[in-house]
């Protein structure tokens, strides 16, 4: 783990240990700091929606490899 001082407003660590129930101040922030990179994460998802192209249909990914199917792990 890599130590960071940072400055914030005590109304926002108040606020932020209130909303996510955190026990201490690191926790927190370490909470905030993940949902905002998940956040963002699924925004950038949301963003390509429809701008890739598949040449396979769903139902062939889903079953075409005979690898993954049932009867091998049996």
């Amino acid at each position: 783990m890599h130590r960071t001082t940072v400055t914030l407003p005590q109304k926002l660590v108040n606020d932020l240990l209130g909303v996510t129930r955190s026990k201490n101040k690191t926790r927190a922030v370490i909470f905030a700091v993940e949902e905002a990179i998940r956040k963002r994460k699924l925004e950038n998802i949301k963003k390509m929606a429809g701008t890739m192209e598949f040449d396979i249909e769903a139902e062939e990914l889903r079953h075409g490899n005979e690898r993954l199917e049932f009867s091998h792990f049996t």
